[in-house]
């Protein structure tokens, strides 16, 4: 059984001050290394007046791939705990960079650790983060009989409507969560005594962006 899990949809930036030092987090979704990098270099060259461009990524749907940079930093201050964020958040394919401006006062390795990670968490406030769920769409046929049934049924497992077409027939399309498919064809068949016709089509995943229903196709 596919598993759901959160994916970076779209970035963000946050920032903190401490001390008169400013951390700015740059949030990116990325799908490899080689995005990574690209993002990497062109905060570098955007912030190149910076003290530090510290970095973290995590890539995969099971984080096969994840690298991070201290940029200077004292070691382990800055790009693990910026990584520890992002693992500890469960997020994946994203990329934060976090641009330090130092402001004349040492931090101590505690401080760095905190203001890093304290960035990290500031951009992802200010990104969007999908929470990519399996799904199965059905395709689902019945007579005009069928149709209140269908919807009384879709409205209580809380299930998207795609499409419905009415002709002689009624065609509708839903979104299922792939751990439904068996109590959904169940319900279905039952309440119209095996008259509806249920097709399983595409299994992607899908997620709730703010009301918004999004599909991947993976």
């Amino acid at each position: 059984m596919r598993q759901s899990y959160l994916e970076a949809y779209k970035g963000g930036e946050g920032e903190l001050v401490e001390k008169k030092s400013r951390f700015i987090a740059t949030v990116r979704p990325v799908k490899s290394e080689a995005e990574a990098a690209a993002f990497i270099e062109e905060m570098r060259k955007k912030y190149w007046n910076a003290s530090h461009n510290c970095t973290a990524f995590c890539v995969g749907r099971n984080n096969e791939l994840t690298r991070c940079s201290d940029d200077g930093e004292p070691g382990g201050t800055a790009g693990r705990p910026m990584l520890d964020v992002l693992l500890g958040e469960g997020i994946h394919n994203v990329c934060v960079v976090v641009t330090r401006y130092f402001g004349g006062t040492l931090l101590g390795t505690g401080g760095l650790v905190r203001a890093y990670s304290g960035a990290v968490k500031e951009g992802l406030k200010n990104s969007i983060v999908l929470d990519k769920r399996p799904g199965r769409e059905a395709a689902v046929t019945c007579d005009y009989n069928g149709l209140g049934k269908l919807q009384y049924i879709a409205g209580q497992m809380k299930l998207p409507v795609l499409d419905i077409q009415y002709t002689d027939i009624v065609a509708a399309r839903l979104m299922l969560p792939e751990a439904d498919v068996d109590a959904f064809v169940k319900k279905v068949t039952e309440a119209t005594n095996g008259k509806a016709v249920i097709e399983l089509l595409g299994t992607p995943y899908y997620a709730d962006n703010d009301g918004e229903l999004l599909i991947f196709e993976e």
